[in-house]
């Protein structure tokens, strides 16, 4: 299956059924004006901790909606949360045990669903003011990099923050700045400006996860939190059973992206 030609002009229940169909691919530029979102699932066992820690780390964090116990829906996202995303990645101990399109086999009663904020859904208000975003001209997935940065621990989780990353034309960093700034409940204004090795990023051009962009001679790389940092917790606290997104393959929820734009 390939993706349409104008996946931006898409409705969420238009791409959904594509995803439910067995379409995996990252959604940056899909279903313009909609709010994407990063999904993490526990179980019930481990939701206070893992609640606990997105209120103790809100920036990478940023919490849209929580589902109760063995729900597949919210009333942010009308579908299936086990069917309808591009991709996902199971985790057994921390471990990634399987990446597929639907995770139907691998859902439990107990589960309980995060879906968190994510930048994609200020990307259409950055390319509005003129500031590019290399990784959807490249028709790729953003770059994540996990960094030297550890989250503030909460019960069972903790982990580093995760990154993503986006180069800037020099003379518009400030322009990058001021309309993210405006979206604080999808990651807000990024992290960091400059350069990687203060976030212990090595190799700008081996992202942990997603795909490496161009970065021009006259550009910065700017850094925002990402909201794959519950599974670099996931990662690094090892629970029994968790359920991801595959980084960059967003849940795409029915609110638009209007509701998070601060005046």
């Amino acid at each position: 299956m390939t993706a349409p030609i104008d996946p931006g002009a898409l409705s969420p229940d238009q791409a959904r059924a594509l995803f439910r169909a067995g379409l995996r691919v990252p959604t940056s530029g899909w279903c313009a004006g909609w709010t994407q979102a990063n999904l993490i699932a526990v179980p019930r066992e481990q939701a206070y901790d893992l609640l606990l820690f997105a209120q103790r780390n809100p920036k990478p964090c940023p919490v849209l909606d929580v589902a109760e116990p063995g729900e597949v829906s919210t009333p942010l996202f009308a579908g299936d949360l086990r069917t309808d995303l591009p991709g996902y990645i199971v985790y057994e101990r921390g471990e990634p045990v399987a990446e597929a399109t639907d995770v139907t086999d691998f859902w439990r009663d107990d589960l309980v669903s995060f879906l968190i904020g994510c930048s994609f859904t200020f990307e259409d208000a950055l390319r509005d003011a003129g500031v590019p975003v290399r990784h959807i001209e490249q028709n790729g997935n953003v770059p994540m990099y996990r960094t030297n940065r550890m989250c503030r621990r909460a019960g069972e989780f903790g982990g580093p923050l995760v990154v993503s990353m986006r180069p800037v034309p020099a003379a518009q960093v400030a322009d990058a700045v001021r309309v993210t700034s405006r979206y604080p409940s999808v990651h807000g204004a990024p992290v960091h400006i400059g350069d990687p090795l203060d976030l212990g990023i090595d190799d700008i051009g081996a992202p942990d996860f997603g795909d490496p962009v161009e970065i021009r001679v006259d550009e910065i790389p700017v850094f925002w939190a990402c909201g794959v940092t519950p599974q670099a917790a996931v990662m690094a606290s090892r629970p029994k059973l968790a359920i991801g997104h595959a980084p960059g393959h967003m849940a795409i929820t029915d609110a638009r992206d209007s509701r998070y734009l601060v005046p």
